[in-house]
């Protein structure tokens, strides 16, 4: 099981700024920062860490995962907003399991975001 893990980007701000409100239908908050280190999570234990300097290389994916499908449309239309770019609408993408409803978005560094709800829509809609 993972703790946390740590991107560099390439623009402290602008990813500060990007993560604070992809994030935001998931419940994560900035929850530290200091220097060019920024931490989010929940009460004080970040799980995502972002550090300024040259982004990580090759970029990454991560997956975060929902309860509700309606968090999966949130996060990717709040982080289209904070300018990320689509990298696959809300949709259930079947190739990975009956019921996979999942969106993906690029980060400013373009590291691929996904969210993903594992559970069946009626139980959601």
């Amino acid at each position: 099981m993972l703790d946390h893990i740590r991107l560099y980007v390439h623009s402290y701000e602008r990813s500060k700024d990007f993560y604070q409100q992809a994030l935001m239908p998931l419940g994560y908050q900035l929850v530290m920062e200091f220097d060019d280190w920024a931490g989010f999570g929940w009460a004080d234990k970040a799980e995502l860490w972002i550090r300024g300097g040259t982004s990580t290389t090759p970029q990454l994916h991560i997956a975060f995962r929902a309860e509700e499908r309606q968090v999966v449309r949130e996060f990717y239309r709040l982080a289209l907003e904070a300018g990320g770019k689509d990298n696959g609408a809300p949709a259930v993408y079947e190739q990975y399991h009956p019921g996979y409803y999942a969106a993906y978005v690029l980060d400013p560094d373009g590291h691929n975001l996904e969210v993903v709800c594992h559970l069946p829509g009626d139980l959601q809609e």
